[in-house]
Formats: C-alpha cells, structure tokens, sequence
C-alpha cells in the first residue's frame, strides 16, 4: 500500500502523487456506497494493480477542510487575486470571496494584481483591506512585482487561487514557478471581463510540502450556506471586533440604534464600501430565509 495526494480528477480517473511518481487510479465502489467522492487535494491510500500497475483507492483520510467551490479538499490558504484594472476591481466580488473563505475558516491572502496599472488605487485598497484585518501582497506578472513576497506566502501550504476570470491568477503562477506553462487568456475588450483559461481543478507541485490550486474564475458565488443573519456578522472581521460594543447583543448593524459599527463606519475605522457590502449581503440572506 501507497500513500499519496490526489492532484488531478478526469473522466472517473485520479491521478495520486506519491513519494515516486503519480499513479493514475480509480476509486473503488465502496465510496460510492457511502456516498464519498474523492477530491483535489485527498490525502489517500491506495493499491496498486500487479497486472497493469494503476492503481486503486483504497482509503481517503480525514479532511482538515473542504471546499464546494472548487470541490477540493484539504487547503489551507485562499489567495484572493483581484486585478487593479483591466478588469476594474470589484469590491463586492471581493468581499464575497473573503465570506466564503471565513466560513471555511482558511487563512487568506489578498493579492491586489496589475498594481502598476494605478498604485494609488492600489494602495488605497491595500489600506482599506489590512484596517480589516487581511494580508495583502500588491503584484505585476509583468513586471515581477510582489512575487517573491508571494512566494514566501505559499511556502508550506495547499493554497486554493480563487478570483473572477481575467485577474491573472495563472500568470503569477507561471512567475511563482516557470515550469508551470499555464495558458493565460486576455480580457474581452466588449465585455470587460476576463476569459476562463482554467478548465479542470488541479493541483500543481511547488515543493515537497507545497501545492497551489489554479481554479476556474467564478463571477458570482451564493451565500446561501448561510443559514442565519446573525451568522453574517462573523465572518467580517471589523464589523465582529466593533459589534461586540453595541448596544444589543443581537444588533445586525442595520437600523438599530446606538450601533458601534455604523458609528465606526462614521469615523472611516470601517470602509465604507465594505459596509454597504454587508449590508448587501445581509438583505440577500434575508430574502434567502424569506423563501
């Protein structure tokens, strides 16, 4: 018996890294049974065939972590590439990439792409964005800006690249490691918006201990995990740290009175931006619920 990682899933067939070499396996009817399916990122014990050496999945370990959107398993980190231009950032496509990660309970990485493109945007953003509480490494495929910094960020983690199409995840791949040779695609001139080049989930080998996952662009990405309002609160970090002054222990920083995050958001502690994102976001969850 071989102990590996899976890092690719294609057509029913798992391609598992082991210590040697990656086996291409199936997974056996009992998972099926169970109703299990193997993920990016599983790591597993399989057997390997005397007759044409594949191999077979015989056990997946417990998961630390697990990810819908990709459906992976196992990572650590989220790296959240948003591009300063060409696209234009989207704040509220940001911080609902940031929701998610939270509810997962992954660190997280912001990573403000094209930063060349306008440093001051950039920087404005990189402010509003560690006041939060986050890491943010501003970068330039192009121009090899941050990449060493990002570098730095991966070592030792399965980290999942996640972002809208377009922002350039898989060119600072290809300068975190050239080897990779990931096709990258341009923006559309009449859409604005990035074209998906990412086309399968998999994982891609930077060191002994570290992955990357380059995942498919996504435009838009459901809250409806979210089974109460309330549940909202958390998974801000700003508005978590200042709720706990408010008035009502069960205020939802909308309209009740004597609220510390709208009185924060007020005196700029809180952006602005991200305030009405929240709220955005709350009124979502409310109609979710409604129906």
């Amino acid at each position: 018996m071989l102990k590996g990682i899976i890092v690719k899933g294609v057509g029913g067939f798992y391609y598992v890294k082991t210590e040697d070499n990656i086996i291409e396996c199936r997974a056996r009817g009992v998972f099926r049974e169970e109703n299990l399916t193997p993920l990016i990122g599983d790591k597993v014990r399989i057997r390997i065939s005397d007759e044409d050496k594949t191999g077979y999945i015989e056990e997946i370990y417990p998961r630390n972590s697990q990810l819908l959107r990709p459906p992976v398993a196992n990572i650590t980190q989220a790296i959240i590439v948003m591009s300063i231009k060409k696209p234009d950032i989207n704040t509220w496509l940001l911080d609902r990439f940031l929701l998610m990660a939270e509810y997962e309970n992954l660190e997280v990485t912001i990573c403000l792409n094209k930063s060349d493109l306008d440093l001051d945007k950039g920087s404005r953003l990189k402010n509003i964005y560690e006041t939060a509480g986050y890491k943010v490494i501003m970068t330039s495929a192009i121009n090899h800006i941050g990449i060493e910094e990002l570098k730095d960020t991966l070592n030792n983690n399965i980290s999942v690249f996640a972002g809208p199409s377009g922002t350039g995840k898989s060119s600072l791949l290809n300068e975190v490691n050239k080897n990779f040779k990931l096709e990258t695609g341009d923006v559309s001139a009449k859409t604005k918006r990035g074209k998906h080049t990412t086309r399968h989930v998999e994982l891609l080998e930077l060191d002994d201990n570290t992955f990357v996952l380059d995942s498919p662009g996504f435009s838009s990405l459901n809250v409806d995990f979210i089974e109460e309002e309330s549940e909202l609160r958390e998974y801000f970090r700003e508005i978590r740290e200042y709720g706990q002054k408010c008035r009502f222990i069960s205020c939802l920083h909308g309209n009740e009175p004597d609220c510390e995050v709208k009185n924060q958001v007020e005196k700029g502690n809180i952006s602005k931006d991200r305030y009405e994102n929240y709220l955005l976001f709350l009124e979502e969850i409310k109609n979710i619920r409604r129906y």
